[in-house]
């Protein structure tokens, strides 16, 4: 896999240049953090060398002066409202967060509830927070936000709001996702230092886009197909523009909201601090490209992936057209389709060949690896097995598990525990591998080689059940899969 990205020298720079910029202020410096702080997977898929714990690391650099603040939206804890990536609720991802932050040696300060209007799973949720030993503060809904200014930043609007207690000087604002109130908290708490005499800074640190490469850099155009449900655009800076004659790159819903945050800042301070979205923003993640060429061909490789995933939750009814089509609109002036992704024909032109399910797998020489439905396997679990048998220099004739091994799992399936398919998923046919391996060399040998299957490419012919999207995640493999039900059902 060709690296296009210094992550070490990203390191240093951006904990050099987030230290410069609380100098800047009176030592407290408030960050809100866009984007996954854990496992930032898109920006390692399109800044090949990006490590996807990278922001971890760049936090416990600067554990010493560092507490870490999240923000959950009292309405979102209302709605159950679910991580995609995860599964797992808003409110339950923030007891993920603070585990997960302990557990690296960072000190979660608090929570804060925003939005809250006497919700009665929020009230539930702050009870059991400090049943856990943890603080909480509440932040309400404020009347006209962010329009009415003069009633924001007043005793009415965000001195209402609880005042957090804070002791270090770089306070970051996380969230288990976006709308979750990072930048209104940030805002109310610059303006009660303010009032206790302290001049806190306010910085965003967001990953994408980047501010200092080309508008259409297929990087930045990656970014915008990994948002084109929220219908984020990247733009030219017209306030960095005209203050500094200067192009950079920010995104609508930060140039949109600038004169709101401009004008509160003003309220605030007597003045703005900053003449730009770009100048709020610390990200110096365009300094640290060390071969662009590579970049440029992973992210139109991120857009592909982006568009199958688009289709794929159009028709399971998750996503409205209008994303397909914006995605689409992405491709077009980088001239390219869905065929510029080599797995993709190969699992087409396997399953036009069977006549069923197939799929097929990119190993990191190039080479491309196939596999079909057959009575005993579905197509992602033969694909996973043949890759592996090519990997460990096995022939394909060989049985890693004999078919008389898996029969009774599928009897476990079909007759025991109500299943309808009878054929293994990934899962269950690399735990039959594991227990052949016990007294079987050779399916040991295939075994060991399942490390060598992250960063691969996969494609399948028919969308993939739950199972085994969660399965290639786990093997670190990129897999996409036609639109197309295999068997049409209502219910999926």
């Amino acid at each position: 896999m060709k690296i296009g990205f210094d992550n070490q020298k990203y390191l240093e720079l951006q904990s050099s240049h987030i230290r410069e910029r609380i100098n800047q202020f009176d030592n407290k410096l408030y960050l809100e953090f866009g984007g996954k702080l854990f496992d930032d997977y898109h920006a390692s898929r399109v800044l090949p060398g990006f490590q996807p714990d990278s922001k971890l690391k760049l936090l416990k650099e600067l554990s010493e002066e560092i507490e870490i603040i999240i923000t959950i939206n009292a309405k979102d804890i209302e709605k159950n409202k679910v991580r995609g990536d995860l599964g797992i609720t808003y409110d339950t991802d923030v007891l993920r967060l603070i585990e997960a932050f302990k557990n690296n040696g960072l000190y979660v300060s608090s929570v804060v509830i925003t939005q809250y209007t006497g919700q009665q799973s929020a009230d539930l949720f702050k009870n059991h927070l400090i049943n856990l030993g943890i603080k909480v503060y509440t932040h309400y809904l404020i009347e006209g936000y962010p329009q009415n200014i003069p009633y924001i930043v007043s005793e009415d609007g965000f001195g209402k709001n609880a005042y957090i207690e804070t002791t270090k000087p770089l306070v970051v604002l996380t969230a288990p996702g976006p709308g979750s109130g990072k930048m209104a908290t940030c805002l109310s708490q610059l303006y009660h230092e303010n009032k206790r005499g302290i001049r806190a800074g306010y910085a965003k640190f967001e990953t994408f886009p980047i501010w200092n490469i080309p508008l259409k850099h297929p990087i930045n155009l990656a970014y915008e197909s990994a948002t084109a449900d929220l219908n984020d655009i990247t733009m030219i800076d017209p306030f960095h523009l005209e203050a500094y004659g200067e192009t950079a790159v920010s995104y609508n819903r930060d140039v949109e909201i600038f004169p709101v945050l401009s004008a509160m800042f003003e309220m605030i301070y007597g003045e703005s601090m900053y003449k730009s979205p770009t100048d709020m923003g610390v990200n110096m993640a365009g300094n640290c490209i060390s071969d662009d060429k590579v970049c440029q061909e992973a992210s139109k490789q991120e857009i592909i992936r982006r568009y199958y995933n688009a289709l794929n939750e159009l028709a399971r009814g998750n996503c409205l057209e209008s994303v397909v089509y914006k995605i689409e609109l992405l491709m077009k002036p980088l001239n390219i389709n869905v065929n510029d992704r080599p797995v993709v024909p190969a699992a087409l032109k396997r399953a036009k060949e069977t006549g069923k399910a197939a799929a097929a797998l990119e190993l990191p020489d190039g080479s491309i690896i196939t596999g079909k439905t057959s009575d005993l396997l579905g197509p992602s679990a033969a694909l996973i097995l043949n890759a592996l048998k090519e990997l460990a220099g096995i022939d394909d004739d060989i049985h890693l598990i004999s078919p008389e091994a898996i029969e009774p799992i599928q009897k476990l399936k079909t007759k025991y525990l109500g299943g309808k398919n009878p054929r293994l998923h990934i899962d269950e046919t690399l735990i039959a591998l594991s227990i052949s391996a016990a007294s079987n060399p050779v399916a040991q040998l295939a075994l060991d080689q399942i490390p060598k299957l992250k960063g691969c490419q996969a494609h399948i012919s028919v969308m993939l059940a739950e199972v085994d999207i969660k399965l290639f995640k786990k093997l670190s493999i990129e897999a996409t899969s036609e639109a197309v039900f295999e068997n049409k059902p209502i219910y999926y």
